[in-house]
C-alpha cells in the first residue's frame, strides 16, 4: 500500500455548457399540441386557481368520546358543512344558555 496521499488538481477541469438539443426550442409546437388532443392528453396545467381559503383557521384540538366524534361527523356530512360548523353553532347555543 503507498503512503502517498492522492489529489486531484479541479483548477484544469473546465465547466461544460449544457446546451439544447438540435432542434428544440422553448415555444409550444403546435403540431404536438394538436396530437396531444387527437390522442386525448390533457393540459397538465391547473385548470382553477386551486382550493378556496377557509376563514377557519383557528384550530382545536379536543378530546371526545369516540361516539361523540362519530356523531359530529355524521351531522357534518349530513348537512354538507364542515364539522367546525357544527361546534360553532353547539358554542353560540351555550353561551346563550349562560346568560
Amino acid at each position: 500500500m503507498s503512503t502517498e496521499r492522492f489529489s486531484v488538481d479541479i483548477s484544469k477541469l473546465g465547466r461544460k455548457t449544457v446546451t439544447e438539443p438540435q432542434g428544440a426550442s422553448a415555444e409550444p409546437n403546435e403540431k404536438i399540441d394538436r396530437l396531444a388532443d387527437e390522442l386525448g392528453f390533457g393540459s397538465r396545467e391547473p385548470s382553477r386557481g386551486g382550493r378556496r381559503p377557509s376563514p377557519r383557521t383557528g384550530q382545536i384540538h379536543a378530546k371526545v368520546l369516540p361516539n361523540v366524534a362519530k356523531e359530529i361527523a355524521e351531522m357534518a356530512l349530513a348537512r354538507g358543512v364542515q364539522q367546525g360548523v357544527i361546534i360553532e353553532e353547539a358554542w353560540e347555543i351555550f353561551k346563550r344558555s349562560m346568560k
